[in-house]
């Protein structure tokens, strides 16, 4: 990916890929996939300034797994690639990686 560094407590992700089957086997065309609501933290800025001035530290880091909206963010392709830009307060939760 080209060196993209978004700003304030904003976060670049990696949408995971939709399932192509379900659980029964049926294989799922394009058009009926659900939007992913998961993936993985490439890059975050460097978080949210307050009104004080202070930089409020960001909670996710690169290379985390996440929960978010399934309409959160900004969809952006890079060198064909498809990525999501958005707040840090629109991912819901982290993914354990049990």
């Amino acid at each position: 990916m080209a060196s993209l560094k978004p700003l304030a407590d904003r976060v670049v992700i990696k949408p995971s890929v939709a399932e192509e089957k379900t659980k029964g086997g049926i294989i799922v065309p394009d058009t009926a996939k659900e939007k992913p609501v998961w993936g993985e933290v490439i890059s975050v800025g460097p978080g949210r300034v307050s009104d004080d001035g202070k930089t409020i530290p960001m909670q996710v880091k690169a290379g985390d797994k996440v929960l978010y909206g399934k309409y959160s963010g900004t969809e952006i392709t890079i060198e064909g690639e498809e990525y999501l830009i958005m707040r840090e307060s629109d991912i819901f939760a982290l993914m354990s990686s049990k």
